[in-house]
């Protein structure tokens, strides 16, 4: 059966991309002690500002002032790249990922169900397979290892392409040749 195969890897892809839960999860962790930091930092310097830049009865100079600054400033970019690693997985491989990976197992499943020719099945089984793959696959490599030249070729835009045209195929098939019960392929 030609689905089998979109099945199969459905499964197998909702295991690797719900896995950046936990990466996520720990991600958070360090958020946290970003957001201490960055709580830490922010208040000395609202608490230095508003005793006129003395601490402890002494002024500060300049150099000790800017260093104040720096700190907040450092403690603040710090937060925001942790909450933008996590966002970007979030948003991406994680959420595209899984959707993705359900879209092949319904569809792996539908194509049992279709008396259509099996070149027609085949192409729309490859086209949820590699739209996945240069999709969420890329997001994947991309923003949780980092690799630019997985970003690149997913800004081609021909993973969301194909799935959107496996989609439409799969429709029409289904207008075609649906029927109630499995169909064995030739």
């Amino acid at each position: 059966m030609i689905g089998k195969k979109n099945v199969i890897f459905g499964f197998l892809y909702l295991v690797l991309t719900a896995a950046l839960g936990i990466v996520m999860v720990n991600m958070y962790e360090d958020f946290g002690k970003a957001a201490l930091e960055k709580q830490t930092s922010v208040g000395r310097l609202q608490q230095l500002k508003e005793n006129s830049f003395e601490e402890e009865l002494e002024p500060l100079n300049a150099r000790q002032i800017a260093m104040a600054n720096t700190d907040g400033i450092l403690s603040l970019n710090k937060l925001g790249n942790t909450e933008m690693s996590i966002d970007s997985i979030k948003g991406g491989a994680h959420a595209h990922g899984n959707l993705e990976a359900l879209l092949n197992i319904v569809a792996g499943l539908a194509l049992c169900f279709l008396a259509v020719s099996s070149w027609l099945k085949q192409l729309i089984s490859w086209l949820f397979i590699l739209g996945t793959l240069l999709h969420s696959g890329m997001l994947y490599l991309g923003r949780v290892f980092d690799l630019a030249w997985a970003e690149s070729l997913l800004g081609t835009g021909i993973g969301p392409m194909m799935i959107l045209a496996g989609l439409f195929i799969i429709g029409i098939a289904a207008v075609i040749g649906f029927r109630g019960e499995v169909i064995k392929d030739n």
